[in-house]
């Protein structure tokens, strides 16, 4: 797995990232309405679900890849932040699972954009209701992103993010208090 950071537009989701979102997710073929009412198919495919659907394996797969596609999509696009594979696959789940817009609009992108790092992490637990209650599978879903996502907190740029606000070197070079160099015909003369 990845462990340093790279553009999020360099990732794409890892089998691992894969596989944690489908055991979130979970695999039902029959068509069912979710714990809010929403009509699913699959491992949470939603766009196109109605119930009664009867889904094979193979177009679950098609459906997943096509899903997983838009959400890496919307996180290469909002993601300014350079991410570890990990964090890439956290924010993909989180992503699939609240949609993009919702995403777009949150804390946790403003503080994953601002190299907040661990304040970004505890957003992760700000998502785990839907329909107005708090839903366990949520709380396990966004205890594993809020995981994943800061196993790469200690590495990288965001280890020192709160050196963003100082000035740049060349800045405090220029601003450093030099002497003037001595001119030669002062040390020509004699003490």
């Amino acid at each position: 797995m990845l462990k340093q950071r790279v553009a999020a537009v360099a990732l794409s989701l890892s089998a691992l990232g894969v596989a944690g979102m489908v055991s979130y997710e979970g695999l039902r073929k029959v068509a069912y309405k979710d714990p809010v009412g929403i009509v699913t198919v699959c491992a949470g495919h939603t766009k196109t679900a109605q119930l009664g659907q009867v889904k094979t394996d193979a177009e679950c797969e098609a459906l997943l890849k096509e899903d997983v596609k838009d959400a890496e999509a919307a996180v290469k696009r909002l993601v300014t932040a350079p991410l570890t594979q990990a964090q890439f696959d956290a924010l993909v789940s989180f992503t699939f699972n609240v949609g993009s817009g919702n995403l777009a609009k949150s804390t946790l992108l403003k503080k994953v954009n601002a190299f907040d790092c661990w304040g970004a992490g505890a957003e992760f637990m700000r998502w785990t209701t839907a329909g107005g209650r708090e839903l366990p599978g949520l709380v396990k879903r966004r205890a594993s992103e809020r995981q994943h996502w800061e196993t790469g907190c200690a590495k990288g740029i965001y280890k020192m993010h709160h050196l963003r606000s100082l000035p740049s070197l060349e800045a405090l070079w220029t601003q450093a208090r030099r002497p003037e160099p001595l001119s030669l015909a002062l040390l020509a003369q004699p003490a």
